[in-house]
C-alpha cells in the first residue's frame, strides 16, 4: 500500500526512550535565558525529520522548537546545531523567511546534546510534491514562491550578511564528492556497483562553480512552512547542511523530486514522476529553471545533468549515513530502516544523469 507521507510524518509523538530528556531541567534553563518563558513544559517529538532530532516545545502561552545532536556517535562534521543555530540569526536579521532563533547551548547537561530553541512558525507543510489537497492556481504560486525564496538566498552576499567566515569558498562540488564518499565509506552496509563507478567518475567532472553563495544544502517542498491562508514561503527549515558554496549545485538539488526514483515505502524521497503537473499546475522543469536563471543570472543549464547526477550521489550517501545509525541504533526515525531500499535507485539514478553528461 502506497505510503502516506502527510500521515507518516506530520505532527508530533511521544519522545522515544532513547531520545528523551528531563523537561524540567530544560524548563529551568529556559526560565533563565528567554525573555517571557514561563510556565510548565511539555515535550514531544516531531515524526519529519531524520538527521537531528527535533522537538515541540508547549507551554501554556507559547510553543517553540528545539532541535539537538542525536546521541551516540556521529559521523565527522555532521548534526552541527551550532550552524544551524547561526545561519537562521543572520537571515532572520534580514527578514529572510527563517524561524526567529531564541537561544543556543553546548551544554551536554541540559538535554543531553547541544542545542538550539527557535519560534514556533505555524503553517503548512506539504510532504508530497504535488501538493494532493491543494488547488491548481494554488500549486502553482507555492512553487512560484520556492523558486523566489532559494533565489533570494542566493542573492546574499555571505560576507555582507556576517557569514563570510561561515565555509570554504571554492571548489564547493569537488570538496562535497570528496565528503559524501568518505561519509558513505564509514556508513557502507552493501556493495553497490553505480556508486563505485560516481566516486570515480565525479570527482574528474566537477562544474566550474560561477559563484559563492549562501546555500540551504537540503532544500525542497517539505522544508517550508506555507502560509496557512496564502500560498507563500514563511519558513525554511533544516539547516544542518548550509555553507558556503555553489548556488547551482544547491538549486539543482530540490529539481530531485521531477526525477526521484518512486517508492511506496517510508524512504522519504517524494516524487513528481507519474503525475500530470501541467494539469496539477506545477511548472515543468525546464520551466522553472528558466524562473530561477532569469531572477539571480546564475543559469545551471550547462551542466545540469552533472549537478543531478552529484546531487543523486549525495542523496544516497546521506541516506546510508542514515542507515549506518540504524545499525549503531541512534536512527531518529521509525521510518529509517526503510531507506535502504531506495540508495541502489537513487545510484542508478545518478548515474544515468552521468552518462547523460558524457559518462
Amino acid at each position: 500500500m502506497p505510503l502516506d507521507r502527510d500521515a507518516a510524518f506530520s505532527g508530533t509523538k511521544p519522545v522515544p526512550d532513547a531520545l528523551r530528556f528531563d523537561a524540567q531541567r530544560l524548563a529551568d534553563f529556559m526560565a533563565t535565558r528567554v525573555e517571557g518563558f514561563v510556565g510548565q513544559l511539555t515535550v514531544t517529538q516531531f515524526k519529519g525529520g531524520q538527521s537531528n532530532p527535533t522537538y515541540l516545545l508547549e507551554t501554556p502561552a507559547r510553543r517553540y522548537v528545539l532541535r539537538r545532536k542525536p546521541p551516540g556517535a556521529l559521523l565527522p562534521s555532521a548534526h552541527a546545531v551550532d550552524r544551524e543555530y547561526r545561519v537562521i540569526a543572520a537571515l532572520a536579521a534580514q527578514d529572510f523567511p527563517v524561524a526567529r532563533p531564541v537561544v543556543a547551548s553546548d551544554d551536554a547537561s541540559i538535554v543531553g546534546t547541544p542545542f538550539y530553541v527557535m519560534d514556533y512558525v505555524a503553517g503548512r507543510v506539504f510532504w508530497e510534491p504535488f501538493m494532493p489537497p491543494a488547488t491548481v492556481a494554488e500549486r502553482g504560486a507555492v512553487y512560484d514562491s520556492m523558486n523566489e525564496t532559494i533565489a533570494r538566498l542566493h542573492g546574499f552576499d555571505p560576507a555582507a550578511i556576517g557569514l563570510a567566515d561561515f565555509g570554504k569558498s571554492e571548489n564547493y562540488v569537488g570538496r562535497q564528492i570528496v565528503r559524501w564518499s568518505q561519509q558513505y565509506r564509514a556508513s557502507e552496509t552493501e556493495a553497490i556497483d553505480e556508486m563505485e563507478k560516481l566516486i570515480a567518475w565525479l570527482p574528474q567532472h566537477v562544474p566550474p562553480q560561477i559563484a559563492t553563495r549562501l546555500i540551504h544544502g537540503d532544500y525542497r517542498l517539505d522544508n517550508l512552512i506555507i502560509a496557512t491562508g496564502a500560498p507563500r514561503v514563511v519558513a525554511v527549515l533544516d539547516w544542518e547542511l548550509s555553507t558556503l558554496g555553489d548556488p547551482l549545485a544547491d538549486f539543482a538539488y530540490h529539481l530531485m523530486a521531477w526525477h526521484m526514483p518512486y517508492s511506496e515505502s517510508a524512504a522519504g524521497t517524494a516524487s513528481l514522476i507519474g503525475h500530470d503537473l501541467a494539469a496539477l499546475g506545477i511548472p515543468a522543469m525546464d520551466d522553472y529553471v528558466a524562473l530561477y536563471a532569469a531572477r539571480t543570472g546564475f543559469d545551471p543549464r550547462p551542466h545540469l545533468d552533472t549537478y543531478l547526477a552529484y546531487n543523486f550521489f549525495r542523496i544516497a550517501a546521506i541516506l546510508q549515513g542514515i542507515i549506518g545509525r540504524v545499525r549503531d541504533g541512534t536512527a531518529t526515525s521509525a521510518h529509517a530502516p526503510a531507506k535502504a531500499a531506495m540508495i541502489r535507485p537513487l545510484a542508478v539514478t545518478a548515474w544515468r544523469f552521468a552518462q547523460r553528461a558524457g559518462a
